[in-house]
């Protein structure tokens, strides 16, 4: 992949896409899938709650989108921008759409599978190893999970 990006460009439109997400009480992860030329082909927040679905995490609904769009299952040559470190379910994901780099901000030690509970992307066993990139704009993502649950716990 030849594209020279700014890392912190996708992370404040992913950060916005968490923000939407809190503004309808959903935990705030935000997510934006980038092509090689730097089009964002899709962008999202999370919507298990308003969707009444599981697997409505951002990732996947921006992997979805994208697909769609594409009319291509396979995401190659991609970048997939969220938040917070993807879980079990979104790196699989991620790993079956061939996305070419994970780029996160905040890690995820109780759910994460990019490096902090798991790393997918290192398991030679899968037959897919995107590139992983952490910690990009890690303390404002960190600070709007961590708000979005200290506040429903004092509620």
């Amino acid at each position: 992949m030849t594209l020279d990006i700014s890392h912190e460009f996708y992370m404040r439109m992913a950060i916005e896409e968490a923000r939407n997400g809190l503004a309808i009480d959903e935990v705030p992860v935000g997510a934006v899938l980038v092509d090689t030329s730097g089009e964002v082909i899709a962008k999202g927040f999370n919507r298990t709650i308003i969707d009444s679905d599981p697997t409505a995490h951002a990732e996947i609904l921006v992997l979805r989108e994208g697909a769609e769009k594409i009319r291509n299952y396979r995401l190659l040559n991609t970048i997939l921008y969220a938040t917070v470190e993807p879980c079990v379910m979104c790196m699989g994901a991620v790993i079956h759409a061939r996305v070419s780099k994970v780029v996160f901000g905040a890690f995820d030690t109780k759910w994460g599978a990019a490096g902090s509970l798991y790393d997918f992307s290192t398991d030679k066993r899968l037959n897919h190893s995107p590139k992983i990139v952490p910690g990009v704009l890690a303390d404002e993502c960190r600070e709007l999970i961590v708000s979005f649950f200290k506040n429903k716990r004092t509620k």
